[in-house]
């Protein structure tokens, strides 16, 4: 781990927890000391809540500081670069990791946006260079996404998923590259509408924040926005399209947006879903949908006690 802010102590804690030996480098030696502090910390809250299958300072014994890179990328089997989101930092950064790791050791960097070809283009090793962004915190949030360039070597791609897969972690395959990929590019059109119905005067700061926790957050910690609507509407998401399309379209007008849900797009979500989720099983789907979010309502009431 290639920077020891809190995405690389994040890291650094989620692949301690699943086994790893992990090296977490920075050139602040007082950062590294407080991160291996945060780290410990971390690995005794999981232990403490069940979710960490061992001691914690067994885990935490896993984590070797050092403000050398050069130590640090030492028979290094695979490397996360987690410095901060500026692209010649990052760049200067990828050139000396691709000088000094060893060869066929995957570089993958936690950009938030910066595409992997802005990354690595340029360098001799770029075929094992490529974008893994987590969730934030990475040992609470399990999922990772791979963003690929068009010269990244699909062994790299496949190695590194599947050793996120040892680690815990479920990987998304980014198909093509995009700023912001998918993950902050969907955080981002919920907070471009937050910041404009505050603007606006629609609504407040905190009872956004109370709407999406208890409401939206709640429903999408069990399913996503597809399935969200699928379930909603009798139907399933072809229903869903034809009636609430319009007035969705209407609303992302008011924003200057112009990307209305054709047919031809509908009908491929709509054969999306149906290959997840066939109509005649969708009162089950239903039923369990609820019976899960009187889990999670039921947990959150045991926390407040």
């Amino acid at each position: 781990m290639v920077g020891a802010g809190s995405i690389g102590t994040g890291w650094a804690v989620l692949f301690a927890a699943a086994g790893f030996m992990v090296r977490l480098q920075d050139i602040d030696p007082g950062r590294l000391a407080a991160a291996c502090d945060e780290a410990a910390a971390r690995l005794a809250d999981l232990a403490a809540r069940g979710l960490l299958d061992q001691p914690a300072p067994k885990a935490a014994a896993r984590i070797d500081a050092t403000t050398s890179l050069e130590a640090a990328l030492a028979d290094a089997a695979y490397v996360q670069e987690c410095v901060p989101e500026q692209l010649e930092l990052k760049q200067r950064l990828f050139a000396r990791l691709d000088e000094l790791a060893p060869a066929g050791c995957p570089l993958a960097s936690s950009s938030s946006f910066i595409t992997p070809s802005h990354l690595a283009e340029s360098l001799p090793g770029r075929e094992r260079c490529l974008i893994v962004h987590p969730g934030n915190p990475p040992y609470l949030l399990r999922v990772a996404e791979l963003v690929p360039a068009p010269f990244t070597d699909p062994k790299t791609v496949e190695r590194t998923e599947g050793l996120l897969r040892q680690a815990g972690v479920v990987p998304i395959r980014v198909k093509r590259e995009v700023e912001g990929f998918v993950f902050n590019r969907l955080q981002g059109a919920l907070l471009r509408e937050a910041y404009c119905l505050v603007r606006d005067g629609v609504a407040s700061v905190a009872d956004i924040d109370l709407l999406v926790r208890d409401g939206l957050g709640l429903r999408w910690s069990v399913v996503g926005p597809f399935e969200t609507v699928d379930l909603n509407t009798r139907g399933g998401i072809a229903a869903h399209a034809e009636r609430m399309g319009p007035s969705y379209a209407r609303m992302g007008a008011e924003r200057g947006q112009n990307d209305p849900w054709t047919t031809g797009l509908v009908a491929e979500v709509a054969a999306q879903r149906r290959a997840e989720l066939a109509l005649a099983e969708w009162e089950a789907r239903v039923a369990w949908r609820d019976r899960t979010l009187m889990g999670l309502l039921k947990a959150r009431a045991a926390g407040r006690t």
